[in-house]
């Protein structure tokens, strides 16, 4: 479940090991850049943490972060 944290869209995302992660990256990398919206994200070893939020509407979260999180969703 995403969270709302200081004006993010937070989640973190574990997975077996680093191969399996950077996979995970590398599909939402390609969504992001569909939709034009991309992701602040960390990535050590099996865990990918993910924030999102609106730079062009003040750091704000908006329709494009629910729908990003949503088509991340699709990938885990």
């Amino acid at each position: 479940m995403w969270e709302e944290i200081n004006d993010c869209l937070y989640k973190k995302f574990v997975f077996a090991n680093f191969t399996d992660a950077f996979a995970f990256m590398t599909k939402v990398a390609i969504a992001a850049e569909k939709q034009n919206h991309h992701p602040r994200w960390s990535n050590v070893y099996n865990v990918v943490e993910v924030w999102l939020n609106t730079h062009e509407a003040g750091n704000k979260i908006t329709q494009k972060d629910y729908l990003l999180s949503e088509t991340i969703d699709g990938f885990f």
